[in-house]
């Protein structure tokens, strides 16, 4: 029988571990929070394609001088004040909690993690790793696939892959903006929303957030994968073609980015005469800055500046039943094979 030293490392019994993964969040709305955020956020290579010497000098100069402010003035109309924190991290851990009490609590343990921000990926890996998971399932809320959102969380996962000596075998749940699954509860959400409204919507818009259409350019599948996810939705709602529109938002920067923009879209609207318009964000799991925000708050007031009465923002999937059933049934089909652990396979 082997005997190792009191202090040698004892390997905990293997576990499977789920690991929830948003976009990311500041840890508060003043100036140094919001800097810390934008300054890691807009310093990845995947979502700012420009020579990093050139960008970091733009970045740490003119833009971290003043945008942070901007932000954190967008940021403290949507703050969850009652838990100091953003909506984003609020609905994130109602997510994983949620998912927790539908796996056993002795085989499987889930976490989330942000791109940018905290919990940060790399230290919740390790933390499953430390819980014994060996195997870890990797969920990127995002289901629709861009270089700079599900590409991101890929190298970052590397990177915290590089740095351990023992690494856990991973698995990334794939885009599933297609997925059958995710379209007919997702239908089912938009469906129950627009029917407990006083007066329907003349005109469904489904947006999306919108990168430089050079990525596209580029091999990007994202514009083509937004526009198949809108596609399939309006087919599951049933709505009318010519009352059904697309639109991309939150560009930033002078490069032409995907099209037609939000905010032109939702003015043109508003002067044609359209009274009541809904939005849906498709690209988004959980509400954040950019849909109770931009959406919510920003394109409801440009609707009225042009003519319109109502802009409704459609909440996303959240923590909703229907959110919930798309997770769960997205991480039992990706564990197969893992799941239910077989102790004598470990």
């Amino acid at each position: 029988m082997t005997t190792y030293p009191a202090d040698h490392p004892r390997i905990p019994a293997p576990r499977i571990g789920v690991l929830l993964i948003n976009l990311g969040t500041p840890d508060g709305t003043d100036y140094w929070s919001m800097r810390r955020y934008l300054s890691e956020f807009l310093s990845d290579q995947r979502v700012v394609e420009l020579p990093k010497p050139l960008w970091q000098l733009i970045l740490q100069g003119p833009i971290l001088t003043f945008r942070p402010s901007k932000s954190g003035r967008a940021y403290r109309k949507i703050w969850n004040t009652a838990l100091d924190e953003s909506p984003l991290r609020t609905f994130t851990r109602s997510q994983t909690e949620a998912m927790a009490a539908r796996f056993p609590a002795e085989t499987v343990t889930v976490d989330y993690a942000m791109r940018y921000g905290q919990p940060s990926i790399p230290d919740r890996v390790q933390a499953l790793m430390d819980a014994g998971c060996t195997r870890i399932l990797c969920v990127p809320l995002y289901p629709q696939y861009s270089a700079s959102t599900t590409g991101s969380v890929v190298d970052r996962l590397g990177e915290s892959l590089r740095k351990m000596r023992w690494q856990p075998t991973l698995r990334v749940v794939p885009p599933f903006y297609d997925d059958p699954l995710y379209i007919q509860h997702l239908a089912a959400h938009v469906r129950r929303q627009i029917d407990a409204l006083e007066t329907p919507p003349e005109v469904l818009v489904a947006s999306f957030h919108g990168v430089p259409k050079e990525y596209l350019m580029k091999g990007d599948p994202y514009h083509c994968q937004c526009q198949k996810t809108a596609r399939l939705l309006r087919e599951a709602l049933g709505w009318p073609e010519a009352q059904y529109r697309v639109a991309f938002q939150s560009r930033f920067g002078p490069k032409e980015w995907l099209k037609p923009y939000a905010d032109e879209l939702i003015t043109e609207l508003g002067q044609s005469g359209v009274k009541q318009v809904a939005v849906v964000s498709p690209a988004f799991f959980s509400d954040c800055v950019e849909t109770l925000e931009e959406i919510q708050i920003g394109l409801a007031e440009t609707f009225e500046a042009a003519g319109g009465h109502t802009l409704t923002a459609l909440a996303c999937l959240n923590a909703s039943d229907e959110g919930l059933a798309i997770l769960e049934g997205l991480i039992r089909r990706e564990l197969m094979g893992w799941y239910p652990a077989d102790s004598t396979t470990q």
